[in-house]
């Protein structure tokens, strides 16, 4: 199997052990659920640390999750497509968290704090994709739009943010319709 076959099946193979036992998990268990033998792992990471980091740097890879917003049908109603984009950023939010604490991370791995500051990452120009077939009805940027949509799937579903986490369709009637029961007049 090429190195980078290999190097794929162990942070497959690891992340659910991770999980499950955190950084407890020993190289024993990691090349079992990979079927592999033990040394095979050192053949690819130089130790069990370097393993956990490729398991916790492909999980906060965005592509995976841009590619499964690429995939919802445009033709949907606009509340439609953003349910299933809160849909999504939501597990996305769930997985991430317990992954930082089975691995006891407080914070996103490396400069990706920073990163957003500086502009918006890629996820969020993929959810402005989905408001711009609508954006004659907005008063508010595509873009924009996502930064909001994204903030507050963020807040109403973070476990430190509320008890329950809102259904999808809930954040996005607020997104899109705010908490006002009257009606808004467009700016």
């Amino acid at each position: 199997m090429p190195p980078e076959q290999r190097r794929a099946v162990l942070v497959q193979a690891t992340l659910p052990l991770l999980l499950e036992h955190g950084t407890a998990i020993t190289t024993r268990q990691i090349a079992e659920a990979a079927g592999i033998a033990e040394g095979t792992i050192f053949r690819v990471f130089p130790d069990k640390e370097s393993l956990i980091e490729a398991v916790v740097e492909a999980a906060f890879d965005p592509t995976p999750f841009e590619a499964d917003l690429a995939r919802i049908p445009m033709e949907l109603p606009l509340p439609a497509r953003l349910e299933r984009a809160v849909d999504l950023l939501q597990r996305r939010i769930a997985s991430i968290g317990r992954l930082m604490a089975a691995a006891g991370m407080t914070r996103p791995p490396g400069g990706a704090a920073a990163a957003v500051q500086q502009r918006p990452p890629t996820s969020v120009e993929a959810l402005a994709r989905l408001f711009e077939p609508d954006q004659d009805r907005l008063r508010r940027s595509p873009l924009d739009a996502a930064v909001l949509l994204r903030a507050m799937t963020f807040a109403g579903t973070h476990p430190m943010m509320v008890e329950e986490p809102m259904r999808p369709a809930e954040i996005v009637d607020v997104v899109l319709h705010g908490i006002d029961a009257t009606e808004v007049p467009p700016c």
